[in-house]
């Protein structure tokens, strides 16, 4: 991922800030700032392994377990575009500052919650904290290091954090929930946002407010309502028994939110979006391999963290332990990607990383089907090398596509990618799966849907279901990935070097 270069970072002040300070100093608050990036990271996916132990002790109904874990995802999501303009606005030190605070608040809020809904509440206020963070995370980075080799070096270092924290979340909470309850998952940020706090105001570079940008809030608020819109209506539609009502009246403020937005882009002299920069195809195919990529991780990643302790016992160590498998593979294609793509370009890595991804994911249903350990491990490693390899150059893809006009704008849709392809996955496979299992199950034991797992009298028969819907799940992503990989081979098929400069520039010329 990455946000655009503020404005402020040619201002004088910042740089003779950031030449006085030593690489003691820069590396230092680099580690900061790469603190909260891995917080990010993290709590996209800490909640996998929590799930159940949560589920149970809060009495959460399926709607509210796709709420808890979606509703960080949708806020983060939905304000993500505006918020970088924010920052350029206050000073993006300030905005730092602002979302550490929101986020730690949110974090003692989740952590104590006594219902499912004051869970999901602070769930939101953790998005809206880390809308308010990530754009700053990069930006400061940009503030910190004026050399362009030092710079290109931490922002290096920032994008392999990024991925780590998004595929080690149900490592990490399996190791709390090993030893601690399940709040423990949230608590765990108050002293790492405490000791962030202390250091930004005792390392980061001066705050550089640019009065003069322009922070639209009715943008923001319309993508935010669009979204839940969405999120609501395929919630609705994957019901076993459909509230019509309610799935029209959601698909209806879809469409709504999605016409103010787009109305509102047209009245600003500064839009946060425009459809036009999607005529190139390079810039189409980066957003479609980080969405892409990131719906394949996550659904792969919640069912399998989901199946290994409701169907197969484990603790929920033991299944982020085999999760980790995935985070472990994606680190050196992540690292890889990158340094071997002017030499390359973009169709072997993203395109072929789509396809282990897809060949992973079948490795895996069958070996769930034939109980062979070895290939389910390969296969988790085959998807992790994928999406590490995928994800490991589709932000060079998108911003070295747009025309230098639109770099800002470019920027904000390459964050938003990751985290609306996050968002539909757990949208969709989280909606899939009790649906398909509810058909699964024999109709005595339906309308229990996976409570039937938690009774011994009614487990196995529940575990079978579970299996299947699994199977068709699993299965599912892997012919997506497969239609990834085409989609993407097809953007790229006239770009076989666009790792090289002059034809990223090229690209930019024919770009509107």
């Amino acid at each position: 991922m990455s946000i655009e270069s503020p404005d402020t970072a040619t201002q004088p002040p910042h740089r003779a800030a950031a030449a006085s300070s030593t690489p003691a100093q820069r590396w230092s608050f680099f580690a900061v700032v790469s603190l909260g990036l891995l917080m990010v990271g993290l709590d996209n996916s800490i909640l996998y392994t929590a799930l159940p132990q949560l589920t149970q002790q809060l009495h959460a109904t399926d709607m509210q377990q796709l709420w808890i874990i979606n509703a960080y995802t949708l806020v983060l999501s939905g304000l993500l575009l505006g918020t970088g303009a924010l920052g350029d606005r206050i000073g993006h030190r300030l905005m730092f500052l602002i979302g550490l605070a929101t986020f730690g608040t949110a974090s003692l809020v989740a952590a104590y919650s006594p219902n499912a809904w004051l869970l999901i509440s602070g769930r939101a206020l953790l998005g809206l904290g880390a809308a308010i963070m990530l754009p700053s995370t990069l930006a400061l980075i940009r503030l910190t290091f004026p050399n362009e080799v030092e710079r290109n070096k931490a922002i290096g270092i920032w994008s392999s954090v990024a991925v780590v924290g998004a595929a080690a979340g149900p490592t990490v909470g399996g190791f709390l929930l090993e030893h601690f309850w399940w709040g423990s998952v949230f608590l765990i940020n108050v002293p790492i946002v405490a000791l962030a706090i202390i250091l930004t105001f005792l390392l980061g570079p001066p705050n550089l407010p640019n009065p003069h940008k322009h922070w639209d809030f009715p943008s923001s608020f319309y993508a935010l309502i669009t979204l839940s819109s969405l999120v609501l209506a395929i919630k609705t539609a994957a019901a076993t028994q459909i509230n019509v009502a309610l799935l029209v009246c959601s698909i209806a403020a879809f469409l709504l939110g999605a016409a103010a937005f787009a109305h509102r882009q047209t009245r600003l002299n500064d839009p946060l979006l425009t459809f036009d920069i999607f005529y190139s195809p390079t810039f189409t195919g980066g957003v479609l391999t980080a969405g892409g990529a990131m719906f394949g991780l996550t659904g792969l990643e919640l069912l399998t963290t989901q199946k290994l302790q409701l169907v197969d016992a484990l603790s929920p160590l033991d299944a982020g332990l085999f999760i980790s498998a995935m985070a472990v593979a994606a680190i050196p294609t992540a690292i890889v990607g990158g340094s071997v793509l002017h030499r390359v370009g973009f169709l072997p890595i993203i395109s072929g990383g789509f396809l282990s991804m897809s060949i992973g994911m079948l490795g895996i249903i069958w070996a769930d089907r034939a109980d062979n350990l070895a290939v389910f491990i390969t296969g988790l490693i085959l998807t992790g090398l994928g999406a590490g390899s995928s994800m490991s150059v589709s932000s060079t893809a998108i911003i070295n596509a747009a025309p230098s006009h639109r770099a800002g704008m470019a920027s904000g849709v390459e964050a938003v990618s990751y985290e609306f392809g996050t968002l539909l996955s757990i949208a969709i496979t989280g909606s899939l799966m009790p649906l398909l299992m509810t058909h699964k199950l024999p109709d005595a034991l339906a309308p229990q849907g996976t409570d039937a797992l938690s009774s011994p009298a009614t487990h196995d028969a529940a575990a079978a279901a579970y299996d299947s819907a699994y199977f068709l799940t699993v299965g599912g992503l892997a012919c997506l990935a497969l239609i990834f990989a085409a989609l993407t081979a097809w953007c790229f098929r006239d770009n076989p070097k666009s790792g090289d400069p002059h034809a990223a520039n090229q690209q930019k010329d024919r770009s509107p």
